[in-house]
């Protein structure tokens, strides 16, 4: 007899599909699933849209790095700029930003640079911030749930029929860990995907910085730091030929006199 009911169970497993089973996971779970189901969702969307941003090429491209690496230092950038024009990658706006700016102090270039780049960065990591939060809170509201539903099992031991069966209890409690394996199985591989990108943020971000300080130097090669002004280089052919007193009259439009002597001339 028993061999005849053995068919009988094996077809009702197979008729169970995949999808039925995943809708019963989530229906014995209680409504914490839906927060949790939402995390997901956001996370998997997160995830996509960072594993195609952070692609190499849409960040640091080939070209522009090797041109960058041929550039001649004092030679004309007129084709690197060409080369960079409109390009949206973060690596080509620098070099527009470091180029635009080179009529100005190396110090100052570099000052801008580095405004533009903590731009950028701040834009290669949006969306991690979020995966961060979805780490944190999904443990818990897997948590959350699973003592809610102990606590609504327990609540009803006092009854004496619920009481003797031992068997929903253990079923009852085992519905309530549901939440806690979706919490962990959100949590696990999006702290996965946080890591790995803030690593590749960082990584990117070194190399932009190294590619810019090459860039700089070739483009500041043999030229000062601060330009001279041409009040300062008058000031400097004056101190060579006149004394302290005769620069203060001269620059104050008095008549420069000729300087005193300490002795006189002509004693009485």
């Amino acid at each position: 007899m028993h061999f005849h009911a053995f068919p009988l169970l094996l077809s009702s497993a197979l008729a169970a599909s995949p999808l039925d089973t995943i809708k019963q996971f989530f229906t014995k779970g209680g409504w914490f699933m839906v927060p949790l189901a939402i995390c997901s969702l956001v996370a998997l969307t997160i995830v996509l849209l960072r594993l195609f941003a952070l692609r190499r090429e849409n960040v640091l491209p080939r070209v522009v790095e090797n041109e960058i690496e041929r550039f001649q230092p004092g030679g004309s950038a007129e084709q690197l700029s060409r080369l960079v024009g409109d390009d949206p990658t973060a690596l080509s706006t620098l070099t527009r930003v470091a180029l635009n700016h080179l009529r100005v102090s190396r110090m100052e270039n570099t000052e801008a640079v580095q405004t533009a780049a903590r731009r950028e960065v701040m834009r290669l990591e949006s969306g991690l911030s979020v995966l961060e939060l979805i780490v944190g809170i999904s443990p818990l509201l897997g948590l959350l749930g699973a003592i809610s539903g102990l606590v609504n099992v327990f609540s009803s031991l006092g009854n004496g029929k619920q009481a003797a069966e031992t068997g929903s209890v253990a079923l009852g409690i085992a519905e309530a860990l549901n939440t806690t394996i979706f919490g962990l199985a959100i949590a696990i591989p999006t702290l996965i995907a946080y890591t790995y990108f803030t690593k590749q943020v960082e990584v990117m971000a070194v190399e932009m910085e190294s590619l810019m300080a090459e860039l700089l130097s070739k483009c500041y090669y043999q030229r000062p730091n601060r330009p001279t002004t041409g009040q300062e280089q008058e000031v400097g052919s004056l101190s060579t030929r006149t004394t302290y007193r005769d620069q203060v009259r001269r620059l104050a439009g008095a008549p420069v006199t000729e300087p005193e002597s300490e002795i006189d001339p002509d004693p009485a």
